[in-house]
C-alpha cells in the first residue's frame, strides 16, 4: 500500500496541473489565432514568392487593438529585412496628410476651399488652359476645391516638365511659381485629373501659416500624432532603416537604392505634399488612428468629424471598379464591384511604391500594408482587404 499523498505534495501537483492547462489553453489560443488570420500571412509569402514584392509587413487593427501585426521577410540573400524601425517613401501616401493640413487650415478659418488659388500664389491668376485651338487663358478661375479633388487640370509629368523633382527644386516657392506658369490640360473644375496638386496645397499651407511646409506639418500633425520618423528627408543614420527598392519590371529586376528619384535630403525645403514622406508602419498607423477615431489622438483633436466627412465625400468617379474619389482618398460606393467583402464607405489611399491603407468605420477598423517595390499594383490592396474581411468572417 502506497504512502498517502501529503498536502504540501497535493499543493504541488495542483500547481502542476494548473500550469498544464495553461500551456494547453494558450497554445490551443494561438492555434487558433494563427488559423484565423492564415489567409493574410499567406498573402503576405505569396507576394513574395510570387516575386511582386520582397519583404513586407501588414497590420490590422480593430475595436482598440491590434488584431494582427505581421512581417514576412524575403529570404533572397540581397533582400533587406523588415523590422519595426525601417523607413518607407510613402509616395502619394503623403496625399492624405496634406488634406488632413488644409482641413486644419479650413476649420481654423484661415483658408476657404472656393478661394481663388491666386489669393495665396499671384502667379496663378493669369493660368492657361490647353483647347483643341491652342493655349489660352482659363475662363475658370482655379480654387483649392479644385486642388482638394485633383480637378485642377493639372497632371503629372515627365521629363522635362517634371516638377516635383527635388533635384530641380530646392523650395515650394520656386515649385509653384513654375507650376502657375504651365497652362492646365483643362478648364479647372470640368472633370479628374490625378496630378501634383497637393504639392501646390503644400505652398499654400507655408503661406497662410508663415512656416514652412515641413515645420507646419509637424507642429500640427506629426508631434501630436507621435509621428518622430515621418519627414521630408533622410539623416545618416536614417538610411541604415530605408527600405531597398525591390523592382521587377519588363526591363529591371533586383534589389537597388539608386532609384529614390528623391534626394531626401535634409537642407532641401522642396516638401512635396503629395509625394515627398518617408514614414514608418508605427507612425502613419497613428495617423489611421487618428482618422478612425474622428480626428482624435489620445484625446487630441486634430480635425472634426464634420472635416472627416467632407474629405471622404465622393466627388469624382474613378474606373469601373466601385470607387469613387474624395479629397485625395478612395471611397468606396459598390462594394460588389469591388469583390472583396469590404463594406460601403471605407476609404483610403495607396503610394507609388507599394504602400497601401484604408479605413472601415463601420467595424472600427483600419488595416495598413507596407513594403517597397515597383511596380506599382491596387491588385495587392485588393487582395489584402479581401484575406482580412475573409479572416474576420470567419471570426463569427
Amino acid at each position: 500500500m502506497g504512502k498517502p499523498i501529503s498536502i504540501g505534495n497535493k499543493q504541488q501537483i495542483n500547481i502542476i496541473l494548473k500550469k498544464i492547462i495553461f500551456i494547453f489553453f494558450f497554445f490551443t489560443s494561438i492555434s487558433n489565432v494563427y488559423s484565423q488570420f492564415e489567409k493574410i500571412e499567406t498573402f503576405q509569402k505569396n507576394l513574395i514568392e510570387d516575386e511582386i514584392t520582397a519583404s513586407n509587413v501588414a497590420l490590422v487593427f480593430k475595436d482598440s487593438e491590434i488584431l494582427y501585426h505581421h512581417i514576412e521577410n524575403s529570404k533572397n540573400p540581397n533582400a533587406k529585412a523588415i523590422d519595426n524601425n525601417t523607413i518607407f517613401p510613402i509616395w502619394s501616401m503623403s496625399k492624405p496628410i496634406t488634406i488632413v493640413a488644409m482641413l486644419i487650415l479650413h476649420e481654423k478659418g484661415l483658408i476657404n476651399f472656393e478661394d481663388k488659388v491666386s489669393k495665396y500664389i499671384p502667379e496663378f491668376e493669369n493660368l492657361k488652359c490647353k483647347g483643341d485651338d491652342g493655349i489660352y487663358k482659363c475662363k475658370k478661375d482655379l480654387t483649392l476645391f479644385h486642388l482638394m479633388t485633383h480637378r485642377s487640370g493639372y497632371k503629372y509629368y515627365g521629363n522635362p516638365e517634371l516638377f516635383t523633382s527635388t533635384l530641380k527644386y530646392g523650395n515650394l516657392k520656386d515649385f509653384a511659381s513654375d507650376v502657375a506658369n504651365h497652362p492646365v490640360e483643362f478648364e479647372p473644375g470640368s472633370k479628374y485629373e490625378y496630378g501634383i496638386n497637393m504639392a501646390i496645397l503644400g505652398r499654400v499651407a507655408e503661406v497662410v501659416s508663415n512656416k514652412n511646409f515641413y515645420e507646419f506639418l509637424k507642429f500640427e500633425i506629426f508631434d501630436p500624432l507621435e509621428m518622430n520618423e515621418t519627414k521630408f528627408h533622410l539623416t545618416e543614420s536614417d538610411r541604415e532603416n530605408f527600405q531597398a527598392l525591390y523592382i521587377n519590371n519588363e526591363t529591371i529586376k533586383g534589389f537597388t537604392n539608386e532609384l529614390d528619384e528623391l534626394t531626401y535630403d535634409i537642407n532641401n525645403k522642396a516638401y512635396f505634399g503629395g509625394e515627398g514622406l518617408v514614414s514608418t508602419l508605427n507612425d502613419y498607423s497613428s495617423f489611421c488612428q487618428m482618422l478612425l477615431n474622428g480626428g482624435t489622438f489620445k484625446e487630441q483633436k486634430i480635425i472634426s468629424q464634420e472635416s472627416i466627412d467632407m474629405m471622404t465625400k465622393p466627388y469624382s468617379k474613378d474606373d469601373d471598379n466601385g470607387f469613387e474619389i474624395g479629397f485625395s482618398f478612395f471611397v468606396l460606393t459598390d462594394p460588389d464591384r469591388d469583390g472583396t467583402n469590404s463594406p460601403k464607405g471605407i476609404f483610403g489611399w495607396a503610394g507609388y511604391h507599394n504602400t497601401h491603407f484604408w479605413i472601415d468605420s463601420e467595424n472600427d477598423l483600419y488595416g495598413i500594408f507596407m513594403t517597397r517595390a515597383r511596380d506599382f499594383s491596387f491588385e495587392i490592396s485588393k487582395d489584402f482587404r479581401r484575406a482580412v474581411y475573409s479572416s474576420l468572417k470567419s471570426e463569427k
